[in-house]
């Protein structure tokens, strides 16, 4: 995130506040009827979608998760995952304790609903999607997903801004950091190995079989220590640059497995 989109998001905020407190019912930034359906309604679309993705996926794939015990007890919090597939948000929330995955949402790009068609609109629904503009000013998004924070949701982010297009992690955009350290909210950290394999980007299908060894491909979820903003003398920078290193190390240890 930029300075200039800092500022935005600062300024946004303030011309909120003053709203309220002159009750005009039309803040100068905000327009109500862009914010109000998000997140998304999951509803009982949302939910079979999720079960069935889930049942498939175990039908499917050999899949698991390390490091469960670091989710953390309590919400809100922000999940800071890389970024490999359509259904990571599914895939991470299959090991949250229920009453977190009712209240998660996602940072999602608005061209989701219109460009990709009904998978695109399926996976708004069931990971709650809050839509942000990639290719403009993504403030507003931004604005939202803390404001849910802070109302005591479960926020799922993709730092990279877009699945990966070679399998590796990407350098990351400082917005979950932002919002963690804005809200005062720990960030639970999560790198998610093999999902490139069965649904990159250049494919228009998942592709679960290993040819070479004859076997289901697999998918882990590896869910890190939680970070605290103030670890980080609440500086969101660094906060993002630690949970870059730490998706690194993650991918040189996992690539390091290869092949099991």
């Amino acid at each position: 995130m930029s300075e200039n989109q800092k500022k935005d998001i600062a300024d946004d905020n303030n011309n909120n506040e003053t709203a309220i407190k002159t009750n005009n019912p039309h803040p100068p930034a905000m327009n109500p009827k862009a914010t109000d359906k998000y997140p998304m309604k999951r509803g009982f679309a949302g939910n079979f979608f999720f079960g069935l993705g889930v049942i498939g996926t175990y039908a499917f794939i050999r899949f698991g998760a390390e490091g469960v015990a670091n989710i953390p007890k309590d919400i809100p919090y922000v999940i800071a995952a890389n970024h490999q597939t359509y259904v990571d948000g599914m895939w991470i929330a299959r090991f949250l304790p229920r009453k977190h995955f009712k209240v998660m949402c996602c940072l999602a790009a608005s061209d989701l609903e219109t460009d990709h068609g009904l998978l695109g609109r399926i996976i708004m629904r069931v990971g709650r999607g809050i839509a942000v503009d990639r290719y403009g000013s993504p403030v507003r998004g931004l604005i939202k997903a803390k404001k849910e924070i802070e109302n005591g949701h479960v926020m799922l982010v993709h730092p990279e801004g877009t699945r990966t297009s070679d399998g590796l992690v990407a350098d990351l955009k400082d917005g979950a950091a932002y919002m963690a350290v804005k809200a005062n909210v720990p960030v639970l950290p999560v790198y998610i190995s093999g999902g490139y394999d069965v649904f990159s980007r250049h494919m228009k299908k998942p592709q679960f079989w290993d040819k070479a060894n004859k076997r289901r491909k697999k998918v882990t979820i590896h869910f890190g220590p939680v970070m605290l903003p103030q670890t980080y003398g609440k500086d969101a920078h660094k906060l993002t640059t630690a949970i870059q290193d730490w998706l690194r190390e993650m991918e040189k240890t996992q690539m390091a497995k290869k092949p099991e």
